[in-house]
């Protein structure tokens, strides 16, 4: 039992505490470092394919599950436990602390760090009277006796510190909360398309481990139209201004859509859902056609951009041909004379938008089971059959297959951050009150002062005023003169 009351004291330790507060940091960093299967599956797969030695240690690690790992869970809980350990005892203490009085006065006051001292003839019961009125109008808790009074205040310096303990405990139940029951996934939408809110429909999907796929709003939008603008010339030319996502929002199947415009900072609020604009770029429009003239794609496809130029690259898959048809391109939306680096674009908007192709034949491996990126072509069973620069409304007749590919133009893509997070208010609120609580624990000192009348030989009276500073906050001294001057002004009355 004494070994179990020792471990207690030390788990329930500030000390302790501030140590799981530092570990619980460090262990999230391998989340930022590695990717996590809760929002990029395929990414994961890609780098257990691409590094299949330390691959397979990092996933027994739980470096691709950071936060759903046993070690970042304890780390986790521990941290609570510690907090809570710490902070409620501290709290029924300063609650019978705010409800007892300052303490008598002591013998010596001259032995204090702050004293002054002077001869009166006021009558003691009169100085003592005034000097606990004035020191309360003053904010000073006060207890007199007969001949001394016994002041103290700055109880909100311990209350801020608990404040900001208790808000710690508040905001880790917050986003303990928020993560399980809450969701978290994200989309992109061409303009003229359309999401509804189905697992189905999410590029990544994130859920609670309390989540039900059957708690999901069924609200949805259709991106009528994204608009984006950059600076042009001087220093910060193709430097982003403005994004615009005009959306058409249902939040029910049988409500009637309305339109509301997204912006950066400007989410999209609906059915308890957040949803947020985090990017853009360009999804050039093909059709392709086989050596018989019949039309076997016709999309949009999404190209990622790679430079702040918005240089973008992509694949388009065509299985239904043979042998199979696969696609690598790169868009650029204002086209660069200059190819020695490669396609490179000069500015992010569209003013002279041309793609660069390369077609691949063979087994695009969509049949092995494994799942695949839409960004990435898998060419270790296909032959390249020839490279072509498009302009838009030009056709690419494919050597070996008589087939076509037809650059028809572009659309423009939004991603969007979709969340549901029921903590979050009150995390926000935590967040502040931890804040507040900090400041006043840091701005407000912790002083007790006290006044003794000793009568003299001579018939009078010494007055004796001396204080004690629980902080190392400077000021004692002045505020101690301070209440030296309101017992004088006392008794000139």
């Amino acid at each position: 039992m004494a070994t179990m009351r020792w471990l207690w004291r030390q788990l329930t330790s500030m000390r302790i505490a501030l140590i799981l507060l530092f570990l619980l940091a460090l262990a999230s960093v391998p989340g930022s470092l590695f990717p996590q299967r809760g929002t990029s599956p395929l990414r994961v797969s890609e780098f257990l394919k691409d590094n299949p030695t330390s691959g397979p240690i990092l996933d027994r690690l739980y470096m691709f599950d950071v936060f759903a790992s046993p070690w970042f869970a304890s780390i986790y809980l521990l941290l609570f436990i510690s907090l809570t350990g710490c902070v409620l005892p501290r709290a029924l203490e300063h609650i019978k602390e705010l409800r007892s009085q300052p303490p008598v006065a002591p013998r010596n006051l001259s032995r204090l760090p702050a004293h002054t001292q002077w001869q009166t003839n006021a009558e003691t019961a009169q100085v003592i009277s005034d000097t606990a009125a004035a020191w309360k109008k003053r904010g000073w808790q006060v207890r007199q006796g007969p001949d001394w009074v016994a002041a103290e205040k700055g109880y909100s310096r311990e209350s801020g510190n608990l404040v900001f303990h208790l808000a710690l405990l508040v905001l880790l139940m917050a986003v303990g909360f928020g993560g399980a029951v809450g969701y978290r996934g994200t989309v992109i939408v061409r303009e003229n398309s359309g999401f509804a809110n189905n697992i189905t429909q999410y590029d990544t999907f994130a859920p609670g481990r309390m989540f039900n796929a059957d708690q999901l709003p069924p609200f949805s939008f259709e991106l009528n139209k994204f608009s984006a603008t950059f600076q042009r010339g001087g220093q910060q030319s193709g430097a982003p201004r403005e994004f615009l996502a005009e959306l058409l929002v249902k939040s029910d199947p049988k409500s009637q859509p309305r339109p509301v415009t997204v912006e950066v900072n400007h989410p999209l609020r609906t059915s308890g859902i957040t949803v947020y604009l985090v990017g853009h770029g360009f999804a050039p429009e093909f059709t392709i056609r086989d050596a018989s003239g019949k039309v076997v794609w016709k999309d949009a496809a999404v190209f990622l951009p790679q430079d702040a130029s918005f240089t973008s690259s992509g694949v388009v898959k065509v299985p239904d041909t043979v042998p199979q048809l696969g696609i690598q391109g790169f868009f650029l939306p204002t086209v660069t004379n200059d190819f020695s680096k490669g396609p490179k674009s000069i500015f992010p908007a569209a003013d002279n938008p041309k793609v660069f192709l390369s077609a691949w034949q063979g087994d695009l491996g969509l049949d092995t089971g494994m799942p695949q990126s839409v960004y990435r072509l898998d060419t270790s069973k296909m032959q390249r059959i020839g490279k072509e620069e498009l302009a838009p409304g030009e056709i690419w007749t494919l050597a070996n297959s008589g087939g076509t590919v037809e650059f028809n133009g572009y659309r423009q893509w939004a991603s969007f951050a979709i969340t549901k997070d029921p903590g979050k208010g009150w995390a926000l609120g935590a967040a502040i009150a931890s804040i507040v609580g900090l400041s006043l624990s840091l701005l407000i000192p912790r002083r007790r002062a006290w006044l003794r009348v000793t009568a003299t030989q001579d018939g009078g009276s010494l007055i004796e005023i001396a204080g004690l500073s629980k902080t190392e906050a400077p000021g004692l001294v002045d505020e101690i003169l301070q209440l030296a001057k309101l017992v004088k002004a006392s008794e000139e009355k």
